[in-house]
């Protein structure tokens, strides 16, 4: 975390990083739903909070979020192991002794009494249907041969509530399985390189499966205009939020 800060401290952008660190957190959405509004709360990069009733289900908590006013978690998800998906500490500050912790194989080993979900899987997990859907890139690597993110690894998303299907896509190219998804009423999805894809294949892919509403997320320097542009037409609510507004010192 020092390092971070000092990142955010050096070069010609000092200031205008310290202006982002006061800035307050996001203000949530509301959708409504059976039983009650779920309320959608961006909280940085990959981190969202949901909340519906009893329920609140925290995605990927990291350090660089912050979590004042978010309930404490009855669910948190995780996609991944990398570092701005996963990270143990933060897990267990946020959480209580009843948090039900959802995970796949991979983050299981780094994080005690998880619960597992493979890709493919559907559990109704403490009242709450979640659905792992693969996430994984098809050709972008480190190295020829190599990929930043295996099929298998990772879990995308769809947590079911109030009647509502919302689908967190995780770190993911424009894959077979996302472009099958049917039914999605909110979706998450990622657009930055080279980790996952740009802007016009990420709206290309939505497309496909055509969610009522979009937000993208985990966009750090990618041209969201671009993908606001590409699905203009599409009869997809396009949400556009500032997932970077609030880094946590």
């Amino acid at each position: 975390m020092r390092r971070y800060v000092q990142r955010l401290l050096t070069g010609s952008a000092t200031a205008a990083a310290m202006a982002v660190a006061l800035h307050a957190q996001v203000a949530p959405d509301t959708l409504p739903a059976s039983g009650g509004a779920i309320t959608i709360t961006p909280l940085n990069h990959a981190t969202l909070a949901l909340a519906y009733g009893k329920y609140v289900i925290l995605v990927d908590p990291t350090p660089q979020a912050h979590y004042d006013g978010i309930p404490k978690p009855t669910h948190i998800l995780v996609t991944d192991i990398h570092g701005d998906h996963m990270d143990p500490k933060t897990i267990a500050a946020v959480k209580t002794p009843s948090t039900t912790v959802v995970t796949p194989a991979a983050v299981a080993t780094s994080v005690p009494g998880a619960t597992v979900i493979a890709n493919g899987e559907t559990k109704t997990i403490d009242g709450v249907s979640i659905e792992a859907v693969p996430m994984y890139n098809l050709v972008r690597g480190p190295s020829a041969g190599q990929l930043y993110h295996t099929k298998g690894r990772g879990n995308g998303y769809i947590v079911t509530l109030g009647g509502k299907r919302i689908y967190i896509a995780g770190d993911t190219e424009c894959t077979p399985e996302m472009k099958a998804l049917k039914a999605v009423d909110v979706a998450f999805v990622p657009m930055n390189l080279p980790y996952t894809m740009p802007p016009a294949e990420a709206a290309a892919c939505v497309k496909a499966f055509a969610p009522k509403i979009v937000y993208p997320y985990h966009y750090r320097g990618s041209n969201l205009q671009e993908f606001q542009d590409a699905l203009k037409g599409s009869g997809i609510d396009v949400r556009i939020r500032d997932w970077y507004a609030a880094p946590k010192f």
